[in-house]
């Protein structure tokens, strides 16, 4: 199977590395490629179950793929059959699987975990269909090693990715005369990542005042069971204290998939901490300490629930690399 990569990557070391592996310009993007099939949300989730399914037998072939395939893992191009591919052993049970599709973009997106010989992690996968085949694979796994012996866990990651329960609403369909617009929830979730960036108390969207966020199965927000004070409180309250001043840039943000139906968002984006800063103060002028000491990058692909028009849950799923590491898929939306 012939494989692309569809997106300029700076440098000639990778570019002759790329052209070796026999990655070439995307047959899709052609101007006069006739119009693909409809596909609608039960096609594409099926397409995403076969993916799945084709995953966990290790046998890229009885996937429904195009001729031409983008595939990258933890932002970095490989051949299909590569990563994880070669390692799963196992996924997990029905109740930790989340799909959400984009009908008008055909887009389908995946949350899950995955086991490799032993090793859980959390899974992140987007598809993109057209005619009914997949044109492109992006998937970002955050694999949980086991602690060294006597080691406990951080009090943001006390639960276990065989523990993982996605927010029900995530799953609930929006009657439609109270959804807002296609355009709208994009600005919504993008408004999220401007808040972020830089956070001096100041809001950039609107919250629901009972906002939750879980970043690789563990609640960081909204939970009022949390053992971590931090996660005790809303979304928009860690915001309005400025605790993620340390957040020195969210960039290469992209919006790929828009489930119109449950008012969800797709994101990718990358979270720079330049580690300038180590001691500032909170919107409140309480001295605070950043926990970054040194330049570090987070990858993440995050699922935006919009009710009302306000942000009310979110889920993430990231990893750290390099810093400042670049978007294999920059240019590509």
């Amino acid at each position: 199977m012939k494989l692309n990569l569809g997106v300029k990557i700076a440098g000639c070391l990778l570019a002759t590395l790329l052209s070796q592996q026999g990655w070439s310009a995307a047959a899709s993007s052609d101007k006069g490629a006739p119009p693909t099939e409809h596909c609608a949300r039960e096609c594409l989730e099926g397409i995403a179950r076969k993916y799945l399914d084709a995953l966990l037998q290790r046998n890229p072939s009885v996937a429904p793929l195009a001729d031409h395939v983008t595939f990258s893992e933890n932002n970095v191009a490989l051949l299909l059959g590569d990563g994880l591919w070669g390692t799963i052993t196992g996924r997990g049970p029905p109740a930790t699987e989340l799909l959400f599709a984009d009908p008008q973009a055909g887009q389908v997106g995946f949350f899950g975990i995955v086991d490799e010989h032993g090793v859980p992690g959390y899974l992140g996968v987007r598809l993109k269909v057209e005619d009914r085949k997949i044109t492109e694979i992006e998937t970002l796994i955050n694999r949980i090693p086991p602690l060294p012996p006597g080691a406990t866990p951080s009090p943001f990651a006390t639960r276990t990715p065989k523990e993982l329960q996605h927010f029900p609403v995530m799953t609930e369909s929006v009657p439609a005369g109270e959804r807002v617009s296609r355009g709208r929830l994009i600005d919504i979730a993008n408004g999220y990542f401007s808040t972020l960036q830089q956070n001096d108390g100041q809001l950039f969207t609107p919250f629901d005042d009972e906002c939750s966020r879980m970043e690789n199965g563990n609640v960081s927000a909204g939970d009022p069971n949390a053992s971590y004070p931090a996660a005790k409180l809303s979304c928009a309250e860690q915001f309005k204290k400025g605790s993620y001043r340390f957040d020195s840039a969210l960039r290469d943000r992209a919006f790929m998939l828009v489930d119109e139906e449950r008012q969800l968002v797709l994101t990718r984006a990358f979270l720079d901490h330049n580690a300038v800063l180590t001691d500032f103060k909170l919107a409140d002028g309480t001295p605070a300490v950043s926990s970054f000491k040194t330049p570090s990058t987070l990858c993440l692909l995050e699922l935006f629930k919009i009710r009302g028009g306000k942000i009310y849950r979110v889920e993430v799923v990231y990893i750290n690399v390099p810093y400042h590491m670049p978007s294999v898929w920059k240019g590509t939306e």
